[in-house]
């Protein structure tokens, strides 16, 4: 199927819905969450204490990220923002077609920088986009013209209420560690539930009706995931966002005919050290590949809520539709300059312009933790703290080069 045919069956698809149909974006659609302010104070001296640590730690002679602190590959790209778009859909930065340059940190989800095997297969993408008129929602740097998209290859979150995500995270710190040698099967299933049972009642300290069941279902969803060549994996925000005068949820989906091409495809994470960066660089040094950006539209915050980061929303309600093309040309990021240049790339959910704010008690908070651990790991490892305002200064003569 050609774009233009495409673009034209998504018209026709959502011609069939009125826009009453999409909850429309006001402050009523966000919920306050009781004691907020408090907990995430703790949340950052936690991170805080967290970041510090890992200066030790993790053995490399630098402070890491908080989250996703191992970066796989930093690969340049383009982003073309389509034409044609429905107006429900045509918002914000998209109601304007045009391409962009933009760059992908490759990423792992946890907050080590061991190997892959201990690790695990939750991965994300830090997706920035050059070019972009209008402020950003970060206070520090609103005239940067970068937007940005913080992703994972899950599309839920595993905690509903900033309360919660306090307890389970602490629950969550040696995860990407190797584990104990010495434990026998015993003293292992022993483990498993006392975790159990630390997660549902929050160490016991939270009554029955606040048991944290849904979070824990989210949470169990994550074990089936297979790890595979990180440009097969689709990434989502988890989190609402507002999409102009709408709400909704964004991923970033493979095209299937470059997916196709890909021949390191499934990963035996038990087979070395480091298996997915191998792989990534490999596939991007043989070819080019793309992905389609789409945004998910709520028709009900009941069944597709906000607050609630937990919940799957239901594609039969709204499908997920494509904005915008993703291309990543062939190229080598296997130096060891490109791991350079991902540590001191900075990127945040709220690098956004307002059209596409962060909704929900989780996604607010990730504006200050994304903050200030950017701040507090450029201060500690001496680098200079500033968003790039096109690929040139990020790659200099390869941002122009084609291999």
């Amino acid at each position: 199927m050609t774009q233009e045919a495409a673009q034209a069956a998504v018209r026709d698809r959502t011609e069939r819905s009125t826009t009453q149909n999409f909850v429309r974006y006001g402050p009523d659609v966000e919920q306050e969450e009781s004691g907020f302010e408090q907990t995430l104070q703790q949340v950052l001296d936690d991170m805080k204490q967290h970041m510090r640590g890992s200066l030790k730690t993790e053995g490399i002679g630098r402070v890491v990220r908080n989250a996703h602190a191992k970066g796989y590959g930093l690969a340049r790209g383009e982003f073309e923002i389509l034409s044609g778009l429905p107006s429900e859909y045509a918002q914000g930065i998209y109601a304007k077609p045009g391409r962009h340059e933009a760059m992908v940190r490759f990423s792992n989800g946890t907050n080590h920088v061991g190997g892959d095997q201990f690790l695990g297969p939750i991965t994300g993408i830090g997706l920035k986009i050059f070019g972009i008129e209008g402020k950003t929602l970060l206070e520090d740097e609103p005239d940067s013209h970068t937007f940005d998209y913080a992703l994972i290859n899950h599309p839920v979150f595993f905690a509903n209420t900033l309360a919660h995500y306090v307890f389970i995270q602490s629950l969550g710190a040696s995860l990407g560690l190797p584990p104990p040698a010495n434990l026998t099967p015993e003293e292992r299933q022993a483990e498993l539930h006392r975790f159990l049972y630390n997660f549902v009642t929050g160490k016991g300290t939270l009554p029955p009706e606040q048991w944290a069941w849904e979070e824990l279902g989210a949470f169990l969803q994550l074990a089936p995931i297979k790890p595979v060549n990180l440009i097969l994996s689709t990434y989502w925000t988890m989190g609402a966002v507002r999409h102009g005068d709408y709400v909704a949820k964004v991923r970033v989906a493979p095209v299937q005919s470059f997916a196709d091409r890909v021949e390191q495809r499934a990963l035996d994470l038990t087979s070395a050290e480091q298996v997915f960066r191998p792989a990534l660089v490999a596939e991007l040094r043989k070819r080019p590949y793309e992905f389609d950006v789409q945004v998910q539209l709520s028709t009900d915050l009941t069944r597709m809520p906000v607050e609630k980061t937990t919940v799957l929303w239901p594609e039969n309600l709204s499908p997920f539709v494509t904005v915008a093309k993703l291309r990543l040309p062939q190229q080598d990021i296997g130096g060891d300059d490109n791991f350079e240049r991902m540590d001191k790339t900075s990127m945040s959910p709220w690098r956004v312009t307002e059209e596409h704010r962060p909704l929900g008690s989780i996604m607010r908070a990730r504006k200050e933790v994304y903050r200030q651990s950017s701040i507090l790991r450029h201060e500690t490892n001496h680098q200079e703290r500033k968003e790039p305002r096109n690929l040139a200064e990020v790659f200099g003569q390869q941002a122009s080069e084609t291999q």
